[in-house]
């Protein structure tokens, strides 16, 4: 794909932004992932090291300033990204192979998941000493490979060593971690769709902040970092509370310890707090987090006064209380001084935090003030795409609209930016526009799966199974077997009612990326379709006691496996099943529906009853779903 490479999404239909009624207060100045921790360094510094000579180009600063006296900024790098589920994500090659990599400040090392390493033929080695690496949800189990021919803004390089380990990324096969961006100092323009690295001469007692001509600049010291301990790390204050935060641009929003939270005087069951479901990292199990209010976040000059903050049931990251996620970095400007162990940032207007809990909220939600634009104006249909991602990564969708719109005007033969404009319609509630978009991004690439995707799911919200039918199956001839998309496809082919399609999608994914932290879901989608279909009951419960194990308290999966219970005729326990699902989610429908069909087979008229007519109060139609797969009083 030429132009910026995009990602579809798959299951979330709408993108993630703070809900409404919470307003972060931000009284400026008058003059602003999963981190990971490493146990050793298993790999050598492979090429990177040789960046900077074969990227120089030519400095930012050309001539002295009385703010720049004797100093000048080179520039080694423009990196650019393209903000794809509130992450920031760049184009690479990987021996030729045209994919993505999320450029991750929180990562130590740069990594592949396992399943990407799979897709792309990679030869996987053991590290040495038992190598494990340790993020948001606990750790990973590791490999090394060594890409061959890796290409980085358009230049070759070879012999370039990566960490394999962790979960997939919802489109990119990874991250470029720590190891690339210590080679300078490093600046994050997201809101502008760029990283720059850069190489400063003559600078060490400069403000390095060289947009930032007048208005609030706030500065902070940052620890002094080295190959073992990389991460970006600084002091800001929690309600007068002395908290360590790591700039980490790979969480898509920032998370706040619950032992951090707690100590600044919040508990998850105090007063304005709510749940907010669980988030997972690079490690193997789902952390529980919450959403609460804060009097008072500080960072050097900064003051956000009457926040809420996300909180996550983690332990200290990487020695951190809390990530500052791309939330952070998509409301400020920032530029990292490695050789000052300093840290500039000016803010840019709009949230600060990104609070979504829900899929719903975040499609209700408004920003509380409009974003700046960053920096000059975008020449380029690329620059304009960039930025309007940024934009729509902050729910500032009138701008995004209007660059994605001036991109499609600029370069009106790539498929890429109408795919982009399409998605970003989509979640402005604009579904025919999307449609239009997505037909026209088709029309003028046809093999492009992440439109086909899109368009197969917003036919499929709207309840258009026959017309996704067509996408779907073009989708799957044209993705390789070990893709992530083979867990949306089965997704999809399951909200189609084509159950056997589903689950040989979901044989195909599971084969490549066991112990990821979707397998129990997986597997649980490949036990209901079975199920439902009524065949291979014995491998659908193996499947279900799987996820079960995995995670005991996942209702769906308690429900999951009642259903193969009640099809094998093994009533009671398909009942005990129910109970124990209706337990955590008195709401479940197919539980309710479920346990009558037990009862009423077991003989207890009355009980059975009353279950399928409260199942038909939460899910009108539910006798008419089940009814097509045979499953009927």
């Amino acid at each position: 794909m030429t132009g910026p490479a995009l990602s579809f999404r798959a299951l979330v239909l709408t993108p993630a932004y703070p809900p409404p009624g919470v307003i972060d207060d931000i009284q400026r100045p008058p003059h602003s992932s999963r981190a990971l921790r490493e146990r050793s360094l298993p790999v050598g510094a492979a090429t990177w090291r040789a960046l900077p000579i074969a990227l120089l180009l030519a400095p930012i600063v050309t001539s002295p300033t009385p703010a720049f006296a004797g100093c000048t900024l080179a520039k080694l790098a423009d990196l650019p990204v393209t903000m794809e589920d509130e992450r920031p994500v760049m184009p690479v090659k990987i021996n030729g192979t045209d994919t993505r990599l999320m450029v991750d400040s929180g990562a130590f090392y740069s990594m592949l998941s396992p399943g990407s390493a799979a897709e792309l033929k990679l030869k996987l080695e053991l590290p040495p000493h038992d190598f494990r690496v340790w993020g948001i949800g606990g750790s990973t189990e590791t490999w090394v490979t060594t890409v061959k021919d890796f290409t980085l803004i358009g230049m070759p390089l070879h012999n370039v060593q990566f960490i394999v380990g962790g979960n997939e990324l919802n489109g990119a096969a990874g991250v470029l971690g720590q190891n690339l961006l210590r080679i300078a100092d490093v600046e994050y323009d997201l809101a502008a769709g760029v990283i720059r690295l850069l190489r400063p001469k003559g600078c060490s007692k400069e403000t390095l902040a060289y947009w930032a001509k007048s208005g609030p600049l706030s500065v902070v010291d940052i620890e002094p970092t080295n190959a073992l301990f990389p991460h970006t790390i600084a002091t800001a204050y929690l309600n007068g509370t002395k908290i360590r935060v790591i700039f980490d641009s790979g969480a898509g929003a920032s998370l706040l310890t619950l032992h951090a939270a707690e100590r600044a005087g919040v508990k998850p069951d105090g007063p304005g707090v709510i749940p907010a479901g669980f988030w997972h990292g690079i490690g193997e199990r789902p952390v529980q987090t919450w959403i609460g209010p804060f009097a008072s976040f500080k960072l050097g000059d900064e003051e956000i006064r009457n926040t809420h903050l996300r909180i996550g049931d983690t332990p200290r990251m990487a020695d951190a209380d809390m990530l500052l996620g791309a939330d952070f970095f998509l409301s400020h400007r920032i530029y990292v001084s490695n050789d000052q162990s300093r840290l500039y940032f000016t803010y840019n207007g709009g949230k600060v935090f990104n609070l979504t809990t829900t899929p719903q909220e975040a499609a209700q939600s408004t920003p509380d003030a409009p974003a700046e634009a960053a920096g000059g104006q975008p020449s380029s249909a690329a620059e304009f795409s960039r930025r309007g991602s940024a934009f729509a990564a902050r729910r500032d969708f009138e701008h995004a609209l209007a660059d994605l719109t001036r991109a499609c005007e600029l370069a009106p033969g790539e498929a890429a930016y109408f795919y982009q404009r399409g998605l970003v319609h989509w979640s402005n509630r604009q579904p025919d526009l999307a449609l239009a978009d997505f037909d026209q991004a088709l029309k003028l690439r046809p093999d492009d799966l992440e439109a086909l995707m899109a368009r197969a799911g917003l036919h499929l919200s709207r309840g258009d199974a026959v017309a996704a039918g067509p996408d779907l199956d073009a989708a799957d001839r044209l993705a390789s077997k070990a893709t992530d998309l083979r867990f949306a496809l089965g997704e999809y082919y399951s909200r189609s009612g084509q159950m056997a399609r589903a689950i040989a999608q979901y044989d195909l994914w599971i084969a490549a990326h066991r112990g990821e932290i979707k397998v129990a879901t997986a597997l649980n989608s490949r036990c209901r379709a079975r199920a439902l279909l009524g065949q291979e009951l014995d491998k659908a419960l193996d499947d279900c006691n799987a996820a079960v194990r995995i995670n005991p308290k996942g209702a769906q999966f308690l429900d999951s496996r009642g259903l193969v219970r009640l099809r094998r005729g093994d009533y009671k326990k398909s009942i005990a099943d129910y109970d124990a699902a209706l337990s955590l989610d008195p709401e479940l429908a197919w539980s309710l529906y479920g346990r009558g069909l037990d009862q009423l087979r077991l003989g207890n008229a009355g009980a059975g009853q009353a279950d399928i007519a409260a199942a038909a109060v939460l899910r009108p139609k539910i006798a008419e779903e089940a009814g097509k797969f045979g499953i009927a009083p």
